[in-house]
C-alpha cells in the first residue's frame, strides 16, 4: 500500500529582493520565482526548514 504524503502550499508574499544571498537562495529552492507565485510541495523537514528561514516573505497552508 502506498502512503498519503501530507502536502504544503507555500506562496511568496514578498519580494525576496534585499534580502540576504541565503534567504533568496532558500526561496529559489522553495521553486518561487515572482510574488504570488505558488508551489504545492511535500511536507518534509528540509522543506519546513526553508519555509521558517523565509517566513516573513512566503505564507504557508496544508492541502
Amino acid at each position: 500500500m502506498s502512503e498519503i504524503k501530507k502536502r504544503i502550499r507555500v506562496t511568496l508574499m514578498r519580494s525576496p529582493f534585499g534580502t540576504g544571498k541565503r534567504h533568496q537562495a532558500c526561496v529559489r529552492g522553495l521553486g518561487l520565482r515572482r510574488q504570488r507565485d505558488s508551489r504545492e510541495l511535500e511536507d518534509t523537514p528540509a522543506i519546513r526548514g526553508m519555509v521558517r528561514e523565509v517566513a516573513y516573505l512566503v505564507k504557508c497552508e496544508e492541502v
